[in-house]
């Protein structure tokens, strides 16, 4: 009797405890359901940076560039002759002139060689004079028949030869003048000393290097582009640099493609002139764009195109909601979106002048969802426009 009244107990207070676990699930499903209603009912508010408007603007097509600058006249001085470098008056960053005499070679054997040459000559001069009197005299003798015409031809040879002799001992003594002028070290062009490769006191070979000159009135961009992208490259085309070391951006025009590719990446190298700057220096890295084509086109942000679906598509606000319009795209460039150069798109099917896209910083959304465009936001479109008047 008393165990039946225990299970009796038992089964009633499982009961009670069952009955308080169903009302405290119901009462926490009614709780969520009324917190619920109101955020259901609460519509997304956008920031004035969460919505573009969709307008026809100046799209401008580009090709990314870069590579390192260089001076469109350098010249290296080298020596001429062998010789030790007696004097050097030019170190790095120094300005010279085209004709500047810059140095001077060490002229002691040089000098030698033009005594030398010299003495040469003159012994080949005497040679010439006895070579000279002899033929006068055989010709002399031949009209009177003492001796044939045999030996009167080999005095012309003789002659000859004296005087071929002369005249290249005549040459040597140029040539030795011209060493003694050699070593004078004269700057070909105008620019500044960009490398010195010698110290005085050092004997430098025949076409050692002595120092570098750059010109940098005339700088220029080389840069690398490939086959794909080198037929829209066209000669007169502007670009825009950033240069490493300047703040400021620097104006290029490209000046001369190569005819040929490089040997293995089979890429065309592409000369763009940069406008006179101060702070240019040759080996600088730049990179920019260069301006292949502007076109005004209706044209939205990159960033507002979602392709996470088959065709490529925008989210606009229409009356209030969030609608998904497809859209076809055109050329990609660069435009000035609210006062900002963005990377834009062309749109030529799916979407009308005026309209009101959702950029990429609203994140997942879905269709239909009611929105509201906060007071910082009212400036962005003139109005927004109807279902029937957004699509083309």
């Amino acid at each position: 009797m008393k165990r039946r009244i225990k299970w009796l107990i038992a089964i009633v207070l499982i009961l009670v405890l069952g009955l308080a676990v169903l009302r405290t699930l119901h009462a926490r499903k009614l709780a969520r359901l009324s917190a619920a209603a109101p955020a259901a009912s609460a519509a997304l508010e956008l920031a004035r940076n969460d919505v573009v408007t969709a307008r026809t603007l100046d799209l401008t097509r580009t090709l990314n560039l870069s590579g390192g600058l260089k001076a469109v006249n350098t010249a290296v001085v080298k020596a001429k002759i062998a010789a030790e470098l007696k004097s050097l008056t030019v170190r790095e960053g120094d300005t010279v002139k085209a004709g500047q005499v810059i140095g001077q070679i060490d002229t002691t054997e040089a000098d030698l060689r033009v005594q030398q040459a010299a003495q040469t000559a003159e012994s080949s001069r005497a040679q010439l004079g006895i070579a000279q009197r002899a033929l006068e005299n055989n010709r002399a003798l031949v009209a009177q028949g003492f001796i044939s015409a045999t030996g009167l031809e080999t005095s012309v040879s003789n002659h000859a030869a004296a005087q071929a002799s002369y005249e290249a001992a005549v040459a040597a003594v140029g040539l030795a003048r011209k060493s003694v002028a050699d070593a004078r070290l004269v700057a070909p062009i105008s620019g500044l000393i960009s490398q010195r490769m010698v110290q005085p006191g050092e004997r430098v070979p025949i076409d050692g290097r002595i120092v570098e000159i750059v010109d940098l009135s005339r700088i220029e961009l080389e840069a690398a582009v490939a086959p794909e992208d080198v037929a829209d490259v066209q000669v007169g085309q502007v670009a825009r640099l950033r240069v490493d070391g300047l703040s400021d951006l620097v104006e290029a025009t490209v000046a001369r493609i190569n005819p040929s590719t490089q040997a293995g990446t089979r890429s065309v190298m592409v000369y763009l002139a940069l406008k006179p700057h101060p702070g240019l220096r040759q080996g600088l890295f730049a990179k920019g764009a260069v301006e292949l084509q502007r076109k005004p086109a209706l044209a939205v942000p990159v960033s507002t195109v979602r392709v996470d679906q088959p065709r490529p598509y925008v989210f606009t606000v229409e009356n209030g909601r969030i609608v998904q319009r497809l859209v076809t795209l055109g050329v990609r460039g660069d435009a000035l979106v609210d006062g900002q150069r963005e990377a834009s798109v062309e749109v030529t099917d799916g979407l009308a002048d005026g309209a009101v896209v959702l950029r990429s910083t609203v994140g997942a959304v879905r269709a239909d969802t009611a929105v509201s465009l906060a007071a910082t936001a009212a400036s962005a479109p003139a109005a927004i426009p109807s279902a029937a008047s957004a699509a083309r």
